[in-house]
C-alpha cells in the first residue's frame, strides 16, 4: 500500500502496526485516540510540526 498525505493515520496503523514508530518519533503519542486515528497524515504533521514529505518517505519505505 502506498501512503499519501491524505491517508488516515488509522488506516496506516491498521495496515501495519510497526509503522507506529514513525508517528511516535515525530511526537504523536496519542495513537490510540479516536480523533488522531481519523486525522490525515498531513493534518497530523501540521499539528505536530513534522515534515510530511519525510514521514511519507518513512512510511512508504523510501527513506534513505
Amino acid at each position: 500500500m502506498k501512503y499519501t498525505k491524505d491517508s488516515l493515520v488509522g488506516e496506516v496503523l491498521d495496515n501495519d502496526e510497526s509503522l507506529a514508530r514513525y508517528f511516535l518519533e515525530m511526537g504523536m503519542h496519542c495513537l490510540g485516540c479516536p480523533s488522531s486515528r481519523g486525522e490525515t497524515i498531513e493534518q497530523a504533521c501540521e499539528v505536530h510540526g513534522a515534515d510530511c514529505a519525510r514521514l511519507l518517505e518513512q512510511l512508504n519505505g523510501t527513506a534513505l
